[in-house]
This record gives C-alpha cells, structure tokens and sequence, in this order.
C-alpha cells in the first residue's frame, strides 16, 4: 500500500501545474497581429495612393466607355446624334480607329486593287523606262507576317489613291481643288517609294495605275466571277521640285 507521502509525490509530478495551459493558450503577439484585418490590392495603400489610383481608373473606365460609344456611333446607320455630332465622332474615329463596314450592312471588300508607277529614268546611257512595279505589293511584304504593321503601310497609299478616284472623274480630270490636292499627294507618295531604289538616273516623268481583280468566289459556291484585271492608267506627270519629299514641305507654303 502507497504511502500519503508517495502519492504526494506522484501527484506533483505527474499533473501540470496550475496556470500552465493559459500560458500554451495565449496565442503570441505576432500571431494576432497576422490575424488581425489584412489587406490587400488597393485597400493597401497608403491613402494618398488610393486616390490617385481610383483617380486613374476612372480616367481610364471613362475613355474606355468613350472609345465604345465613338465607335458604335461610326459604324451605326445615320442617326440625330450623328447629324448633329458627326464631325466630333470622325475626329476621334479617324485615322487610327477607322472601320470598314457599317452596323447592320456590312459592306466587304469584293475587289483587290492595286496601285502600279513606271518611271522615265534619264541617266548616262540616255533615257529608259522603267517596268511596272507594285507600290501595294511591297505595302502587303511589310504587314504580311508582321505582328504590328505600320499605319503608313496598311493606309497611305490605299487612302491616297481613294482620295483621287473620289475627287477625279472617268477622263482623270480634277474635280476642284480637293483634286489638285489628291494629285499632289499621290505624285509624293511615288517619289517617296521610287526614292527607295536605285535606277542609275534622274526620275523625268511617271505614270501610275491601279490593277483592279474581283474576288474569286469561294469553291462551295456556284457563282461565276472573272478575276481577270481592268486597268485605269493616268497620263504621264512631269516631276516637279514640288514632287521630291525633301522639298514637300516648302511647296505647301
């Protein structure tokens, strides 16, 4: 039998003392910082960078929402508000955001065209004429593949020769002013790109036409479609100072 004082002893080793799981509890004062409110993304920062950042986005959502309802008014059928506010749509639209369709028509290209320039080249064996070469065949070598083509590759040559079939009639003939002006920056835009080669001479003169092919009909359609190319061939320009790029800007004033 046990003694009183062996039980004593045993009871004081074996049971933990008083108070001692209060302490094993108590969580420590880094863990209720860790799990006292956290915070993140913008509620983060401090509150100066909050502002500046609602700021922000709000200049941002608020372009967004501008872009969309700029775009949707170009495309969409004439309307009052594209009456009254057309010229402010074509400024933000134009050229960085042009569409080629219309809402609710859709209007495709059917056509390929192309815009050709031989030139007259005087040079030390006398004067020769250059073959026909393709300014939008060398546009299309720049973009295709090319994940960010150049604006001026895809628009310039395609917008300046719109521009002169629009303000010219059948018999090339200039209709005002606006078709002077077409002329002028279409003859720019070929000593620009003929400024590019070397023929061993002087450009004297030079022509220009655009090669226009429908496009084939897909292989499930019945349709017959001739791709066989019409030509509209303008007369020969004598360069002018006026035509060389590096002179363009004095010709203007």
């Amino acid at each position: 039998m046990d003694s009183y004082d062996d039980r004593g002893s045993e009871s004081g080793n074996g049971s933990p003392e008083p108070g001692s799981d209060r302490v094993e509890d108590e969580p420590s004062g880094a863990g209720q910082a860790l799990e006292s409110d956290p915070r993140d993304g913008m509620a983060a920062l401090s509150l100066p960078y909050q502002i500046v950042a609602a700021v922000a986005l709000s200049v941002i959502g608020l372009v967004a929402c501008g872009q969309l309802v700029m775009v949707f008014l170009h495309v969409a059928p004439s309307n009052t508000l594209t009456k009254q506010h057309g010229e402010v749509v074509d400024e933000w639209v134009y050229p960085e955001f042009e569409q080629n369709w219309k809402l609710f028509a859709p209007n495709p290209l059917q056509q390929n065209i192309a815009v050709h320039v031989r030139a007259e080249i005087a040079g030390a064996d006398g004067r020769r004429t250059t073959p026909w070469m393709s300014l939008s065949g060398e546009d299309g070598k720049a973009i295709r593949g090319n994940l960010l083509p150049s604006h001026v590759d895809q628009n310039e040559l395609r917008r300046g020769w719109d521009f002169y079939l629009s303000s010219h009639d059948n018999e090339n003939r200039a209709n005002g002013l606006r078709g002077q002006l077409s002329e002028r920056y279409i003859r720019r835009i070929v000593m620009l790109r003929l400024g590019e080669h070397d023929y061993g001479g002087t450009v004297e003169r030079i022509q220009v036409r655009s090669e226009v092919r429908s496009v084939a009909a897909p292989a499930w359609s019945e349709e017959k479609i001739s791709t066989r190319p019409s030509y509209r061939v303008l007369p020969w320009w004598t360069v002018t100072p006026g035509d060389l790029p590096e002179n363009a800007e004095g010709a203007d004033k």
